[in-house]
């Protein structure tokens, strides 16, 4: 627990995050980009060049982002675990971590942390009632008990990929013939239409980042909160977001903590998003638990640069594949685990962008060219490796380029070594993997909870101690009544000083919930 002075004195901590967007922002040297909140903003704070999703997609990302540990070693991995609408897919599930994992906000929230979350979760273990003091659209910090530290997570979710691809209802911001494609797109009015409405997203997002600073500062805050700004997986376009290129897995991220941070500053540190929750962890005091297998980069649990990050791709919708990826600062390599799949498989909600249609319809009718043709071969290389800084959008693979072996092997090496550490999922089939969480195909029943003493009379204040027969569960108190009341999660034994009705429930992540158990307590004086 964390001393009643240094309560007083720890930071707020605000993630205002974007879905699927990679740094094309202006203060990233977009010329293309209009983010003159973001650009403003980046003067006040550091920015990271190097920062990593661990998945090329939302879900696996996010259940890394909370838990600090990486998706495919805690079966959170395949996108997603509720798909369907496929019959040859395993039917929807949760999936269940070991039971030390938690979502960090849990350890915040046992320290005295008022948490929020407005309001995408996509854990893939679904949402357990201890994470949250409140999750749902319009969750801010303005609704904590008076000057309580908080943690709040704001979500834009205007630049996802489905905002892309819907009907064009409003004025167009940017020029599509102001944008330098990427080599491996065809050069279409189609596709320049998709490109520039993701830019068109980015500014709107920029504009409701630029409220949500702007509230921090009406409050008074600005100078007692640390701010992240970063992107959940790269943008969401074709050979982008899903996959492990650069384009897929790389991100914005911009931190301002004012007096600790250069104002202005750039780093090219080398950041994944494993290491998200064990540095809030550390900016809070709070200590980081032994089994997060990431890195704290800033506070007092801060730890030397990492030397490399890894990312993993598995199912994609309907679709299954497997590829792992290391990168340093310079190479990127992969290692391609079922080469016989092609890139371009079908990925029913990837194929309904309007650039993937063209890019298909080109194909079909033989007109790409050059680097174009690369995404549609019949299958995949058992390795690739690849110079970022030559060679940024990775089209020119090197992995049979005699000059290049040293690099291929030491990033092998280290994906190999990264993958036994983590005890990687790759090789277990999914069916097996959900076998072995939902004995007999029937998601786990969390047990209620055991209150000690249960009930009755006593002298006031009296204290009440809450167990759970099942292992890694969390547990959840309230003494409000109604259908929908602020539950407290359960850190120390609860002192009562007046005659109240104790309800209580516990969750273990990826079971069903408890049921509620309720304790009458009559308290009277000494």
């Amino acid at each position: 627990m964390v001393r009643a002075e240094e309560k007083d004195a720890r930071p707020n901590i605000l993630w205002l995050t974007l879905e699927d967007v990679s740094p094309d922002l202006g203060c990233y040297g977009d010329a293309v980009a209009q983010t003159p909140c973001l650009d403003r903003f980046s003067r006040e704070a550091v920015r990271y060049t190097h920062c990593f999703s661990v998945s090329g997609v939302s879900a696996p990302s996010r259940a890394c982002l909370a838990t600090g540990m990486y998706s495919n070693s805690i079966g959170t991995h395949h996108m997603r675990t509720r798909t369907k609408d496929f019959p040859w897919l395993p039917k929807p599930y949760e999936a269940v971590p070991p039971p030390q994992v938690k979502h960090f906000a849990e350890y915040l929230r046992l320290t005295g942390y008022y948490c929020s979350n407005d309001e995408k979760t996509d854990y893939q273990f679904g949402n357990p009632i201890s994470i949250w003091d409140d999750c749902r659209a319009g969750a801010h910090w303005r609704n904590r008990s008076g000057s309580q530290p908080f943690f709040a997570v704001i979500n834009h979710t205007i630049t996802h990929e489905s905002q892309i691809r819907l009907p064009l209802e409003k004025k167009v911001i940017t020029d599509p013939t102001s944008i330098v494609l990427p080599p491996y797109y065809p050069d279409t009015g189609v596709v320049r239409n998709d490109y520039a409405r993701y830019y068109d997203n980015i500014a709107v997002a920029d504009r409701q980042i630029g409220q949500r600073l702007q509230e921090l500062d009406e409050d008074g805050l600005r100078d007692s909160t640390i701010v992240f700004i970063f992107g959940d997986n790269g943008r969401g376009l074709p050979r982008a977001k899903r996959w492990l290129y650069d384009s897929g897995v790389r991100v914005p991220l911009l931190i301002r903590w004012p007096g600790h941070v250069q104002p202005g500053s750039v780093t090219d540190r080398l950041v994944s998003f494993v290491d998200f929750a064990p540095t809030v962890l550390s900016v809070a005091g709070v200590p980081v638990p032994k089994h997060m297998q990431g890195e704290a980069f800033l506070g007092k649990k801060a730890e030397s640069a990492r030397r490399f990050i890894f990312a993993a791709r598995d199912r994609m919708d309907e679709t299954y594949d497997c590829i792992r990826a290391a990168r340093d600062k310079r190479f990127k390599y992969l290692a391609n685990l079922q080469p016989e799949k092609p890139y371009a498989q079908k990925i029913s909600y990837m194929d309904e962008m309007p650039s993937m249609k063209e890019w298909r319809r080109w194909h079909a009718e033989g007109r790409l060219t050059g680097a174009q043709t690369l995404f549609f071969g019949e299958k995949k290389p058992q390795e690739e490796l690849y110079d970022t800084e030559k060679d940024p959008h990775e089209v020119n693979n090197l992995a049979e380029d005699p000059a290049y072996q040293a690099d291929l092997l030491r990033l092998r090496r280290a994906c190999q070594r990264w993958r036994k550490e983590i005890h990687d999922l790759a090789d277990t089939p999914e069916p097996k993997m959900i076998a072995a969480m939902w004995p007999g195909g029937i998601q786990p029943q969390t047990e209620a909870p055991t209150l000690r003493p249960a009930a009755g009379r006593f002298i006031k204040p009296m204290q009440v101690r809450l167990t759970c027969a099942t292992r890694g569960a969390s547990i959840v108190y309230t003494t409000e009544p109604g259908a929908k009341p602020h539950w407290h999660l359960y850190g120390a034994p609860i002192t009562l000083t007046a005659s109240a009705t104790l309800r209580c429930k516990a969750i273990r992540y990826g079971y069903k919930e408890s049921a509620e158990v309720r304790g009458e307590y009559i308290l009277q004086p000494r």
